[in-house]
């Protein structure tokens, strides 16, 4: 698995190697510039794809499911929106997993309520999702999560153990922080772009183009655009015999701890 230690450990390899052959040969400094900027891009690269595994262990799908399961996360929420979500949800059967942000855990406790009755799962999605959440050190971002769980333990009564980054940018103080935490991470293999643009049939095709078992979905339960699309999708996977259960199930894998 190729993962930040490894690629860095690399780099300053090759860095120290041509450190060596400077002494002995004349080498351009062009050489030195040009690989700082493919570890400076390469770091980019895996920062940005969770699924790459770079920084820290992210369960994106369960490759080893050959029925036709998938599961549906919700990023962002609560809203005024996830009641609507939770309604659609309720006629399909399907149950579906939402990463919440702690600010608005504090503005809609209703609705996590419902959430949880109703037999969906939450998980933990920062407590202010800030653009520069990727640049804060592991302490903030350990302090973040950790005041998030105190709220959904609320209303859970056990420990939160997914977490999902803001915009799945993965860092090293995020990993130093879920050493802390004791947090899994959960991303997916299926994203909508419904945080992105409101055009109902770009994201909506987008998302059956990619649809496959054991596939996680990362919608949005923030928009009416999201809530639209939801219930095109959802009426495609009862068509094409599609179950919609919890990232729990698909991935074996506990949301909660006692």
């Amino acid at each position: 698995m190729i993962t930040h230690k490894n690629i860095s450990l690399f780099f300053i390899f090759l860095l120290l190697l041509l450190l060596l052959l400077k002494l002995y040969t004349a080498i351009n400094l062009l050489w030195f510039i040009g690989i700082i900027l493919i570890w400076i891009g390469i770091n980019a690269f895996g920062s940005a794809r969770i699924s790459s595994n770079y920084h820290v262990k992210a369960f994106c799908n369960n490759p080893s499911e050959t029925e036709k399961k998938i599961a549906l996360t919700f990023d962002d929420g609560p809203s005024v929106f996830t009641l609507q979500v939770l309604d659609l949800l309720k006629k399909y059967d399907a149950k579906a997993t939402f990463f919440c942000i702690g600010k608005n855990v504090e503005k809609h406790p209703e609705i996590i309520k419902q959430i949880i009755s109703e037999g969906h799962l939450v998980g933990n999605h920062s407590y202010n999702h800030s653009k520069f959440f990727d640049f804060y050190n592991a302490a903030t971002i350990a302090e973040e999560i950790q005041k998030t769980d105190q709220l959904l333990e609320k209303f859970t009564s056990k420990k939160i153990n997914f977490f999902r980054p803001p915009y799945g940018v993965t860092t090293p103080s995020i990993r130093r922080a879920l050493k802390l935490t004791g947090h899994k991470v959960i991303g997916w293999n299926i994203r909508s772009l419904d945080g992105g643009t409101k055009d109902q049939n770009l994201i909506f095709n987008r998302i059956i183009k990619r649809v496959s078992p054991g596939g996680i979905v990362l919608l949005h339960d923030t928009g009416s655009h999201s809530v639209l699309v939801l219930e095109q999708f959802l009426q495609f996977l009862d068509q094409n015999n599609y179950k919609v259960i919890s990232v729990e199930e698909l991935l074996n894998l506990k949301a909660y701890e006692d």
